[in-house]
């Protein structure tokens, strides 16, 4: 399918690995124009950059400074804005929500849903002159199935998929789709880093990270496929979803969980 993205300028948020990652390849090989947003580089997102029109800028987006500099530095080198991926996120196991005092709930907000507001209302007024333009919110199905373990990576996600809508209703007549992914377990770092999820899963099943991802996480989780989502997965959504083939496409959440979720 032609997804018509070659000579978009895309920025992506996260960009560095997992999820984010994976878009910005996915961009690329789609012949976009992509400007990479994240704290630090990595070699991975740097053989990207050698090898297509990817810009990595180092940035803390976590912050409102952080934000503006990112859109800034896409429109002063493309000279316009037309594709928003907002992926950044941050979570980790949680024992209990009585251990989690306020400076760490406005780290979570910060990093999951703060960015997204910032860069969306730092990018909004040159999406707004593009035809065709798109936002894609990288959500999580926590924000419909909260866990006690990531109970303020949750209320953000759902913070985030409210936003989405929000968004969407007040730009999409002025030509800006706005829609969001909720990825069940990914194979990304979230999962597979030392002492993220899979560990905790590990710890908790009496076996490895290797075995909790592949096959405790899956049935413990009723996952119907029996396997979690891959990267370029979700990847591939998010370019369908910014793509002019899904130009009727707004408002709207789309699930990418192996069928986790059970209810209609």
């Amino acid at each position: 399918m032609e997804l018509h993205l070659k000579n978009k300028v895309a920025i992506v948020t996260g960009a560095s690995k997992g999820i984010g990652l994976a878009i910005v390849e996915a961009l690329s090989r789609e012949g976009a124009h992509v400007v990479a947003g994240s704290r630090s580089s990595t070699p991975e997102l740097d053989a990207l950059r050698d090898k297509y029109d990817v810009t990595v800028v180092p940035v803390d987006l976590s912050t409102a400074d952080g934000a503006d500099s990112l859109v800034e530095r896409a429109v002063d080198r493309h000279g316009r804005l037309d594709i928003l991926v907002n992926n950044l996120g941050a979570g980790s196991p949680r024992p209990s929500f009585l251990e989690l005092d306020d400076s760490e709930w406005q780290r979570i907000f910060d990093l999951t849903f703060f960015s997204a507001v910032r860069a969306g209302r730092a990018a909004l007024p040159h999406l707004l002159k593009s035809e065709g333009a798109a936002i894609v919110n990288i959500s999580s199905i926590n924000a419909r199935l909260p866990f006690p373990m990531v109970v303020d990576y949750s209320a953000a996600k759902a913070a985030l998929t409210s936003l989405t809508k929000s968004l969407s209703e007040e730009f999409a007549p002025r030509g800006v789709r706005v829609n969001a992914i909720a990825p069940g377990p990914v194979r990304t770092p979230f999962w597979t880093a030392p002492g993220g999820f899979a560990d905790v899963t590990a710890a908790a099943a009496g076996t490895t990270a290797q075995e909790a991802i592949d096959v405790v996480v899956p049935q413990s989780m009723g996952i119907s496929t029996g396997r979690v989502t891959e990267p370029h997965e979700v990847a591939d959504l998010a370019l369908f979803l910014a793509s002019p083939v899904a130009g009727n496409i707004t408002g709207a959440e789309f699930v990418i969980d192996g069928g986790q979720i059970k209810t209609t």
